[in-house]
């Protein structure tokens, strides 16, 4: 297994919706895909949403994964592959990635946010437009600033990283 490989499946934030929203499918997929997972239909072209169904710490179906997943290289992965980053520091990013999600997901909590959406990147759009919408009637309390500081300190690793911006 080579070191890119070892990295997309150490990271996963492609299939568990931190960088990703959907996954769009060719029409030559659907019938296979359909067996391994729920897929929405659009005028006979079909997508799932992320988080994968098939991502519990590492892809059930690897080898069998749709075109889209297999072709998507985000930034470390071509900072691996270019040998830009060793194995080593782009696991520290890997883990300072889920440390900040994490963070961001606990203080969505605290603030008692409720986001409808079950991926972090349609969250993030979510909390985008809530923030919008409300900002000239929300008095920033210390949590909303740190939040905000937070989704940043993310925003600004995504698109320098994995070359992504969700913010």
């Amino acid at each position: 297994m080579s070191e890119s490989t070892n990295i997309c499946l150490s990271c996963g934030s492609c299939c568990d919706g931190t960088l990703i929203g959907f996954v769009q499918l060719g029409r030559e997929e659907l019938p296979a895909m359909r067996e391994l997972m729920d897929v929405e239909n659009t005028n006979g072209e079909g997508f799932f949403l992320q988080p994968c169904n098939n991502y519990c710490d590492g892809c059930t179906i690897y080898s069998k994964r749709p075109k889209q997943c297999a072709n998507f290289e985000c930034g470390l992965l071509k900072s691996v592959e270019q040998k830009e980053l060793d194995f080593d520091s782009a696991i520290e990013i890997v883990n300072v990635l889920k440390q900040q999600k994490s963070a961001i997901e606990n203080k969505l909590a605290l603030l008692r946010v409720e986001l409808r959406s079950q991926s972090f990147y349609f969250k993030m759009m979510e909390l985008k437009k809530l923030l919008q919408k409300n900002k000239s009637e929300l008095v920033p309390s210390q949590n909303h600033l740190d939040l905000m500081s937070d989704l940043k300190q993310l925003d600004s690793l995504l698109t320098k990283r994995f070359g992504v911006s969700i913010f």
